[in-house]
């Protein structure tokens, strides 16, 4: 089977790899060229290339089934596997600290030398179409046969983008972020962690997170309302650097007798929750012979550092779809894989969507100065806060956040923690300034900074 992917990307590529591998011939297509000579790798286009990334075990598992020359990469490239220890005592994998760039780095060699795999530059224009379905792609301006075509191109896709009229869930959450990167100094202890991943701490009007990397490199997210602008001089190098001496958890990481910056402030561009199927208004498929994959189906703001894992359950999730419905003779049935792939996302990727809006909806209007909404189904975040006044909570969250479960797995643990928050208990505050106070110390830094 001829196979075209639109987007070479993380998604693109490990589908490219899963279906070479099976013996299929198969294009991806990227605007982007790749590493420079020099090693440096601007990935325009790609915001998310250079800020925080959590990867779970899940990832692990699909790149060592699909990918295992990617797998192997990403350890020689420095990536550090972990494991979580849970109630019981019993340790399990965890995910791997990893910046994206070294992830995308590793995956990307193991496309290259992947027979069967063609790695190419250049502008996707259009999806042809023959009869009413899918017969290739046209990139700049050379038509490229394939009996299956895969847009893997991600949430700024545009190609297809005006196919799907069906009903969209989701948009802009209300969320934005800057990012700085540091490193550790050698021999410096790591400062304290929330898991084995990250530290987050939950401020009076903003939120601040920190995801840690490979080899002591580490990413710091100060988390705003979008409608609140007086966060905004955060942009500036000074003015992070003063918000991060105020910031006591924040501080413990980046106080220069601990760590070095490695960028400038990372301004983040509009988070989305969406969730989009494979179908039209009317019911019917986009179009026969046209897959829609990874963030082009789903998107969840960076809270959790869910992105590339929902992208790689559905990578897992389709090649096995098109091993199913595989015939030697025929070919894939594709219009059956779509199908079935459609509703295992309804089922699987749709459940993290919604749960990402109702958190971050909430999280909004608490940061606007709002109290909780008991009369509503209480967000997943403040279901887990409660396990600090409740422990019988707490077996409920493990599934959740592994994500060996759906969100479905704290509806039993809802009223229990909703009965916490009706005596009037609400989580504390860490030590540190509050929104205003946070806003002024930015902007008595910025004039420095300019």
């Amino acid at each position: 089977m001829k196979v075209a992917i639109i987007g070479a990307g993380p998604t693109g590529l490990v589908m490219g790899i899963g279906l070479a591998r099976r013996g299929h011939h198969v294009v991806a297509v990227d605007r982007d060229a790749g590493p420079a000579p020099d090693g440096t790798w601007a990935r325009k286009g790609v915001m998310q290339f250079h800020h925080a990334h959590g990867f779970r075990p899940q990832i692990i598992r699909i790149l060592q089934r699909e990918a295992p020359a990617a797998w192997q990469n990403w350890l020689a490239n420095g990536g550090e596997p972990i494991e979580m220890p849970l109630p019981d005592g019993t340790l399990v994998q965890a995910g791997i600290r990893s910046r994206r760039a070294t992830f995308e780095r590793s995956v990307r060699a193991a496309a290259l030398e992947q027979p069967g795999l063609t790695v190419r530059q250049g502008h996707v224009q259009e999806v042809t179409v023959e009869g009413d379905r899918a017969s290739g792609i046209r990139v700049d301006g050379v038509s490229v046969e394939a009996d299956l075509v895969l847009d893997a191109s991600g949430r700024a896709g545009r190609v297809n983008r005006g196919l799907r009229t069906g009903p969209q869930l989701g948009g802009p959450c209300g969320i934005a972020y800057v990012d700085r990167q540091y490193q550790l100094h050698p021999g410096v202890p790591t400062p304290p962690l929330a898991n084995p991943l990250a530290w987050q701490g939950n401020y009076d009007g903003y939120q601040v997170i920190v995801f840690l990397h490979e080899h002591g490199t580490f990413s710091t997210l100060i988390v705003r309302n979008t409608s609140d602008r007086s966060l905004l001089p955060l942009r500036h190098n000074a003015a992070f650097d003063a918000a991060a001496r105020a910031i006591p958890g924040l501080a413990a990481w980046t106080d220069p007798a601990v760590s070095r910056p490695l960028t400038d402030v990372l301004p983040g561009g509009p988070l989305l929750n969406v969730y989009r199927g494979q179908r039209g208004a009317d019911g019917a498929l986009v179009m026969p012979g046209l897959i829609f994959v990874g963030d082009s189906v789903c998107t969840t703001t960076p809270n959790f550092g869910r992105g590339i894992t929902t992208s790689y359950l559905q990578a897992g999730r389709l090649l096995d779809l098109i091993d199913e419905h595989a015939d030697r003779h025929r070919g894939c049935d594709a219009e059956a894989v779509a199908g079935e792939f459609d509703e295992w996302c309804q089922h699987n990727m749709r459940p993290w969507v919604e749960d990402h809006r109702r958190m971050d909806d909430a999280l909004t209007r608490r940061w606007n100065g709002q109290d909780l909404d008991l009369t509503a189904r209480l967000p997943s975040d403040l279901i887990m806060a409660a396990a600090s006044q409740d422990p019988s909570i707490r077996p409920a969250i493990v599934p959740y956040i592994t994500m060996q479960g759906l969100p479905s797995c704290l509806d039993a643990v809802e009223p229990t923690a909703k009965a916490v928050y009706e005596t009037g208990w609400r989580p504390p505050f860490p030590a540190g300034p509050d929104r205003a106070e946070l806003a002024a110390i930015a902007a008595s830094a910025v004039p420095v900074a300019a």
